[in-house]
């Protein structure tokens, strides 16, 4: 592990985690490497092995940095759950993932190769943050409804989490994806995330 104090090892991690974002934006999975994340930064590439053995370990980072503040939003909500309808339930829990569009991008098409080259140990550190996004989506439904049961609690999260792994691919489209279905004659259009959140929970939450 580096040396410094906590607050510098932090402050490190994020250095590389935010550079590590800009390059996944730009290039996408197969353009971030430790060599381009090291050029965003000051830190030198044996420097940046430090923190992260491998870059799907980075990628787990940015993905578990952006769950966490997805989790904190999701926590305010159950707060606000009481006797809202089902309409007003969707619309909270949708606007938590409006603009979480790098949590979506990675969980939807990356999350495997991440996955299989990442320690089990920092691969723990994010089913943790999975968890707590699963028990306060639990807990917004059971403030909402008082009568929910714990299998309607169960299959409405499980729902839900399988839902979050096909997001991306309907709101996001590459120019060459929308060129080859328009030669393939197929109709598409870019919903909104949280216009495919919102309508799919409407018909999740169970309706008492």
């Amino acid at each position: 592990m580096p040396k410094g104090s906590p607050e510098l090892t932090e402050k490190r991690k994020n250095e590389i985690l935010d550079a590590c974002e800009r390059v996944y934006k730009a290039q996408g999975f197969y353009g971030v490497n430790i060599k381009e994340i090291s050029s965003e930064i000051s830190l030198t590439r044996p420097a940046i092995y430090n923190y992260f053995e491998t870059k799907e370990e980075i990628l787990l980072g940015l993905l578990a940095r952006e769950y966490e503040i997805w989790c904190k939003e999701l926590e305010e909500v159950i707060s606000k759950a009481h006797g809202c309808t089902v309409e007003m339930l969707a619309q909270a829990i949708a606007h938590t993932l409006e603009n979480k569009e790098i949590l979506l991008r990675i969980l939807n098409m990356n999350l495997f190769e991440i996955e299989l080259n990442s320690r089990v140990e920092r691969l723990a550190e994010f089913k943790k943050l999975y968890l707590r996004s699963v028990t306060a989506l639990s807990n917004i439904l059971c403030a909402c409804q008082s009568d929910v049961s714990s299998v309607e609690c169960e299959d409405f999260c499980n729902s839900f989490c399988a839902l979050l792994f096909g997001i991306y691919p309907f709101a996001f489209h590459t120019e060459k994806q929308k060129e080859a279905m328009k030669l393939a004659g197929v109709k598409f259009r870019e919903p909104t995330i949280y216009q495919m959140v919102y309508k799919s929970l409407l018909r999740l939450i169970p309706n008492k």
